[in-house]
This record gives C-alpha cells, sequence and structure tokens, in this order.
C-alpha cells in the first residue's frame, strides 16, 4: 500500500504565512492593517471564523500586482522552515509520496518547493485573478481551496488509495482526518502553536526530524 505525506505550506513547510507576507511587503508601513492582517489569518486557522471568510477579507485587503510576487517570493525562500531545509535530501527522495495542499497561492509556492524536488502536478492551492493590468483583484473561486473545508474536497477529489498522512499546523489540516481521508494526523509546531487544536494531533511535531524518525520506525 502506497504511502501519501500530504504537507501544509504555510506555518508547516515555511515559517511564515504567504499571503500575509504578500500584504505586508505592500503595506509594511501601517501598523493597524497589519495588526488586522494577523488577527483575521489567526481566526481562520483557530477556526474562530471560517477559512473562507479569513481569506476573502484578507484578498480585500491586497493592493498588490504580479511585480510584487518576486519579491514576496525571495522573502519566503529564506523563511522555509529549519527542518525542512535540514531535511531537503529526504523530500527529494520521497517527492513521489508527497502532496502539497495549501489554502495559500500557488504563484507563491510553487516557486519554492518545486527547489526541494516536489512535483508541479502535486501542489494543490489557490489562483490569484488579475486585470489587464497585472493587479491582483481576487482569487479563483471555483478551486475547492478558495472555500470552506476545501482541503477536504481537493483530497476526495484525488481519491488515494494508500495510507494518508497529514502534516500541518491548523485546524483546516486535521479536518482532513477529521472527515476520514486521512489515517493520521500530525501537528507540526515548529512554528507556531495552536492550542485550540493540541489534542487533535495523532503526534505533536516540534520539527520534520520527529516526524521522519516516526516514519522510518513504523
Amino acid at each position: 500500500m502506497k504511502d501519501y505525506i500530504i504537507i501544509d505550506f504555510d506555518s508547516t513547510f515555511i515559517k511564515i504565512e504567504s499571503l500575509d507576507q504578500l500584504l505586508k511587503t505592500t503595506s509594511a508601513k501601517n501598523k493597524d492593517y497589519l495588526i488586522k492582517i494577523q488577527k483575521l489569518t489567526d481566526m481562520g486557522m483557530n477556526a474562530e471564523i471560517s477559512f473562507q471568510k479569513s481569506l476573502s477579507e484578507r484578498i480585500k485587503l491586497l493592493n498588490s500586482n504580479k511585480n510584487d510576487l518576486d519579491v514576496v517570493i525571495d522573502i519566503i525562500n529564506k523563511n522555509v522552515s529549519d527542518s525542512f531545509k535540514k531535511n531537503k535530501k529526504f523530500i527529494n527522495e520521497n517527492n513521489d509520496k508527497i502532496i502539497i495542499i495549501s489554502g495559500g497561492f500557488y504563484e507563491l509556492i510553487y516557486p519554492v518547493v518545486s527547489k526541494f524536488g516536489i512535483k508541479k502536478e502535486n501542489i494543490f492551492a489557490n489562483t490569484f485573478i488579475y486585470d489587464i493590468d497585472g493587479k491582483i483583484i481576487g482569487v479563483d473561486k471555483n478551486n475547492p481551496l478558495s472555500k470552506n473545508s476545501g482541503k477536504v474536497k481537493t483530497i476526495k477529489n484525488l481519491n488515494l488509495d494508500g495510507n494518508v498522512i497529514v502534516i500541518g499546523d491548523g485546524y483546516t489540516d486535521y479536518e482532513i482526518k477529521k472527515y476520514g481521508y486521512a489515517n493520521k494526523f500530525y501537528l507540526f509546531i515548529e512554528n507556531i502553536k495552536r492550542k485550540n487544536i493540541l489534542d487533535k494531533g495523532d503526534f505533536l511535531l516540534k520539527s520534520l526530524d520527529d516526524f521522519i524518525d516516526i516514519y522510518n520506525n513504523e
């Protein structure tokens, strides 16, 4: 039976939230704005508001265009989680098993994870909508990841036949197991520890090293 390792991107593969970084990069001097962004993100990840509401409210705050993406990608590349950088070889060697499922954006994710050997076809994420001048004006609403329980819908559509393991830091990652589409949920706490889901994980991972130790000994 094949293993599938589902990995979240924001605050798991990387130390930061990629959409928030885009928002911050284009509005770095507005402290009230930055506080609002962080609050919306935390409320969504802690299931205090729906993911769809958290995402749509943050998208409304965007004043960015395609030209800003390269700057943000450079920042994200410098903020890959320490244990992921350390275990690049493991990720590359298991790239046929690893699937990235994220509520973040493909345009910001692919340039980062591709350096670790993760296959393009194994990345599932939202995509931006642009106007004729390249300004970001929205998100593709036909993508299930733009909606509530989007990760659950995405993995259901993949119809994976095997042992499904989820590694992530938020409630939306836990939902994959909650609704019966994963065998195990590993709560990743290297970057952030969300108190409301500490009891949801089969294991608490302080780093990717912890997962590799468990995985290699099962």
